[in-house]
């Protein structure tokens, strides 16, 4: 956590600058290629044909997830998203449930993974945990999102997002029904949500973050006749 944390090389900022802007107090030799997404699993092949079957036989649902951390301690989120959601008469999606709520219905599907790259996108609203991976596709699907923080930089990411307009944000300890369905109102019937949503996720879409850290990588070590001699093998390693 506190040691070799910045290598005097290259540090990555593996986020879009829409979501943060460069800052004096960054290391030296930072470069923010922007996010880089995950894809090419055999997860990721393709929708279920359960979830593909509920896409297709109605509007688009509301889509709630905790990401890979905060889902091992959801609290009662699931249940009061469902609630929420009902309320509002959207149908919805629930990944990573692990609360009981198993029985679904026309309105309601549970699952335990999907790929939010291509999930995210049939979404009228994305509802998540605020993580830098599940924020990246969220802003990149072009769909408002609502932001649960859990921890970490989690909280900071959801004050980012609101202040780009694409979404709302509401602390862990608050999200209850009724402020679940007043914030899930406010982003469904305020256009201004959806269309900055959208223009963001245009941006997004246009930013190659992999292919720029590559590059950046593979810039340094063009350098690396003059670094073998400067730092050893476990140093570059660190960094």
């Amino acid at each position: 956590m506190f040691r070799d944390k910045f290598s005097p090389y290259l540090v990555l900022a593996l986020f879009s600058h829409w979501l943060a802007e460069p800052q004096p107090d960054w290391p030296p030799h930072t470069s923010q290629p922007g996010f880089v997404y995950f894809a090419n699993s055999p997860e990721d092949a393709g929708l279920s044909s359960k979830l593909s079957d509920f896409l297709a036989s109605g509007a688009p649902p509301i889509v709630f997830t905790q990401g890979s951390t905060a889902v091992h301690s959801p609290g009662d989120f699931y249940k009061v998203s469902a609630i929420a959601a009902k309320r509002l008469g959207r149908r919805a999606v629930l990944l990573g449930n692990k609360d009981g709520l198993d029985v679904d219905s026309p309105d309601l599907l549970t699952l335990p993974y999907a790929p939010y790259s291509q999930l995210f996108p049939h979404a009228i609203v994305n509802v998540h945990q605020g993580g830098s991976g599940t924020t990246g596709e969220a802003l990149r699907s072009g769909r408002p999102m609502l932001i649960v923080p859990y921890g970490w930089d989690q909280p900071d990411n959801a004050v980012r997002v609101q202040r780009l307009g694409a979404g709302l944000h509401i602390p862990r300890s608050e999200y209850s029904v009724e402020t679940a369905t007043a914030a899930l109102k406010a982003l469904l019937d305020t256009p201004r949500f959806s269309i900055r949503a959208a223009a963001v996720g245009e941006r997004m879409a246009a930013e190659d973050g992999l292919a720029s850290a590559c590059d950046a990588i593979e810039a340094v070590f063009g350098f690396s006749d003059s670094l073998s001699s400067q730092c050893s093998t476990s140093e570059l390693n660190a960094g």
